[in-house]
Formats: C-alpha cells, structure tokens, sequence
C-alpha cells in the first residue's frame, strides 16, 4: 500500500529531457521517471513484467528502509515477487552480529546462480553491513556479479543508482562516510496498511563498546518534529491505526545542536497523540540512561501510547556495564525498571541482553540472573556477544566459548522460566487485540497484539485484519495467548 504525501510530486509531469533537479526530493523523482521508461522498453523487448524482491535483514529500521526500497521498485514499474529468483534482488543488511554477514554471503551464492540463468538479473546490496570497508574490498574480489552496492547514507538516492545499474556496465560502488542530510517524502510500499514505522531520527552518539552502529549509521540526526507529524497525519488519513517511532536511540531525540529548538521526546509523543485516526503509538528504542521521568509520566497518562517499553539491559553486572560503556549501573537499572512499574503497572518490559562479553565471569552472569529475577521481564533477546571488527570490545580478551555457553544455558533459562510466569497474568481478562494477520499455522486463527506487544491467536477471518477487537485472553502458552473473541 503506497503511502499518501501531501507534497508527492506527479511523476507523469516530469519532463526527464531537462537537467536533473539538484534539490531533494525531486531530484529521485526525475530518475524515478527515467526509470520507468528505461524498464518499458526492457518489458516490450522481452515480451512480460519485470519482477523484483526486497529482503530485509535486521532490525525495525531496516524494514521501514526496506519498505521506501520497494515502494520505489513498484514505482520505476517492478512488480513484487517472494522468489529471490527475480530480474532485480536487493538484500537490505545489517551487521550487528557477525553471523548475519555471514547469511548474506551464504545467500549470494545462490544468487549467482540465478543471474547465471537469468544474465538481466540485477543484483544490489545496501545497508549497514556495506558501511564496512572489508566487505566492499571482499565484494570486489569475489562477488563480481553484484550490480550495485550502496549504504545507509544515500539510501534515499536508490531511483538514481537504480537508473545507473541499468544505464552502465560493472559493479556500481557508492558509499558515503557519513551526511547530515535527511531526505523523506520518497514512495513507500508498507507491508501491513494498518501499522507503519515512522523515522524520527537516525544514527547514535552512545558508542558502545561492542556496537558498530554509530560507525556504519554515523552520528545522532534528527527530523524536524513538523515532518514527522504531517506523515503521521497522512498515514493516519490512509488507514493507519498503529504507529511505531523509530530511532536507534529515541529517548535523544532533537538533543543534538541540529535539532536545538525541536521538541524533546516526551512533548513529540504527546504531540503524535493529538493526531486523529491513529489509536495506538510505539516507540523503539530506549537506552536506559536517556529514560526522564518526563516519558514515565507522558506514558503513564497517554491513552494510546502501547503498555510495552523494550529497554535495553545487556549486563546485569555493572563492572560489564562499565567495560561496555553503558553508562549506568544494576542499580540504576533496578531502581529505573522499579520506577517505571511503579508509574505503569500494567507495563510489559522487554530487554536485550549480551552474554560472553570480553572479561565476563560466572559471578557477572550471576548479576544478570539476578536483574532477570528482580525485574521480570515479559521477554529478552539473549544473544551470545559477536565480535565486530573495529569496535573496542574486538580489542579485549575474548571468553573460551565452553563459558560462555555454559552461562547463555543459565541466563536463558531463568529468562524463560521468570517471562512464562511474568506473561500468564493475563490470562482470563478481556484485553484489545490489534489483529495483523491470518495465522500462518492454523487458517482458521487470526494473529494480533495487545497493547504490551503479546501474540494472541484467536478463531478469526480476514475481515478482522487491521481491526481492534477485544478477546478474551483463555489460555497463556508461554509467550503467546490462545483466545476467543
């Protein structure tokens, strides 16, 4: 469903025989045109559509990027396609952990193979993992075939890379260092018309010492607050009933010298509640040393901003914290997480949480453990640490992974033990369920989400998607409901 912008500029006006507008965004609609009419004539020569498919690796942002890729795909004349064995394949990666490049070559190869048969195909890379200088180089040695490679800089220059993949001949390599530009109003495919993620800033300044993010999305940008809402209101004028404000680091939102004057992010919130049609707010994510007692109480008095807060422990041990550059302590932690139950009891708290960082002991797994049991969290992504080549942490001594392994056993299990009993308090009330999809087991269920960001599965049709419905919450399997309407 392509989104709806006020100021969208009528493609069918441009006149592509004119020199290319310099400003943003119309610049990208003139190739967007040119585009289109280059694929025309590729259609009529081959006598049917040319297909496209978009992968997303990552984390919510990367979908939302994902989503301007393909909207941008539909409009140069692309139809959309599941298979990988399409006539464009773009993979949107991310390089957080290490295995997820690894998933990226893995899967090239098999891309290889279809561009063999297919000689047209064209083949392009973007996002973070291509902010990474030995991946270019190991790019240009042994992935030859590749058509286009660009990062998270320019994304919003796709339509004129687009235009050059099929203009020129050879791999086309364009990676920025770092902008302060921020360019939006581009046409966007979303994947569900009733919920959308909404950019509200880009980049992080915390530099944790594990984390490459702020070395492959450069530093803290922010969008005016007035963009921000006007693509609210139009989401909200095309149906959409959820929005989800994204940034790496919400809770800093407008505090860099660029964004002096904008509103802090608590007064951004209550502003997005204002807009008419939009019924539930979500935001991610939050660090922890960010969180005011301004948000607390704006969320605690919101009726639409959803009862979840996904906020970011990673150790409870504050000597790993220190050595992480975090920034806080288990006991600010602790005291922050007994805070915020304390305002929103009903809250759902869910976490990340690193295990194996360079120099982590027993003893400081032991202070994980015991944060998980004093917080009880509804759920936590327990990742076992990846060493990212020019972060500090690469640096330090790494933990033998038989220890490592040992301790992700224990932290996971007090994390599933203390989620299952945390989740289940529930059961037996009528709660509104958010409903997304048919349920992908059981066509006779539908899927949905409360509020705190639960899976309730429910007996349902497709009438029901994008709509709120109370249902009553019958059975807690875990991380999951089973419910009746």
């Amino acid at each position: 469903m392509e989104e709806k912008i006020s100021n969208k500029i009528d493609i069918d006006t441009i006149d592509i025989h004119s020199i290319p507008p310099a400003e943003e965004p119309a610049r990208q609609y003139y190739y967007i045109k040119k585009c289109r009419l280059l694929l025309q004539e590729i259609k009529e020569r081959e006598g049917r559509e040319l297909t496209c498919n978009v992968t997303n690796f990552g984390c919510q942002m990367n979908a939302r990027d994902s989503e301007k890729l393909l909207g941008i795909l539909r409009s140069a004349g692309f139809q959309e396609t599941d298979s990988e064995d399409a006539d464009f394949v773009i993979y949107n990666t991310c390089t957080v952990r290490d295995n997820a490049n690894q998933r990226v070559f893995g899967r090239l190869g098999v891309l290889n193979g279809y561009k063999k048969k297919n000689p047209q195909m064209k083949v392009a890379l973007c996002g973070c993992m291509m902010q990474e200088d030995l991946v270019i180089e190991k790019l240009r040695k042994s992935y030859g075939f590749v058509d286009l490679v660009f990062g998270t800089h320019n994304l919003y220059k796709f339509a004129e890379l687009l235009y050059r993949c099929y203009a020129e001949k050879g791999m086309i390599v364009d990676i920025w260092e770092d902008t302060d530009k921020i360019v939006e109003d581009l046409p966007v495919e979303r994947k569900f018309p009733f919920k959308s993620g909404v950019n509200i800033m880009f980049g992080c300044n915390n530099f944790c010492s594990y984390c490459i993010v702020p070395y492959v999305r450069g530093r803290e940008r922010s969008r005016a607050p007035e963009e921000i809402l006007r693509e609210i209101r139009n989401l909200a004028v095309d149906g959409v009933k959820e929005v989800m404000l994204l940034g790496q680091n919400v809770n800093s939102y407008g505090k860099e010298p660029a964004g002096t004057g904008f509103l802090s992010f608590p007064e951004l919130l209550r502003e997005v509640e204002k807009v008419e049609g939009i019924e539930r707010i979500r935001f991610m994510t939050s660090h922890p040393k960010d969180l005011s007692d301004e948000l607390i109480e704006v969320m605690k008095q919101s009726k639409k901003i959803c009862r979840h807060l996904h906020l970011p422990l990673q150790s409870g041990s504050t000597r790993i914290l220190n050595k992480m550059n975090r920034r806080y302590t288990k006991e600010s932690y602790l005291a922050l997480a007994e805070k915020i139950r304390r305002a929103i009891p009903d809250i759902s708290l869910t976490t990340d949480i690193i295990v194996g960082f360079p120099g982590e002991s027993g003893e400081d797994a032991d202070d994980t453990i015991d944060v998980i049991r004093k917080v009880q969290f509804d759920n936590a992504f327990t990742f076992v640490y990846s060493k990212r080549t020019g972060t500090p942490a690469a640096a330090m001594e790494q933990v033998p992974e038989k220890e490592v392994r040992e301790n992700f056993d224990r932290i996971l299990a007090c994390v599933q033990e203390t989620a299952r009993e945390r989740v289940k308090r529930f059961e037996g009330q009528v709660l509104p369920v958010l409903v997304e999809e048919i349920n992908e087991q059981d066509a006779s269920l539908v899927t949905g989400r409360l509020s705190n960001n639960t899976v309730v599965h429910f007996p349902g049709d497709a009438s029901l998607i994008g709509e709120i419905v109370d249902v009553k919450l019958v059975r807690c399997e875990g991380f999951y409901y089973i419910g009746e309407r």
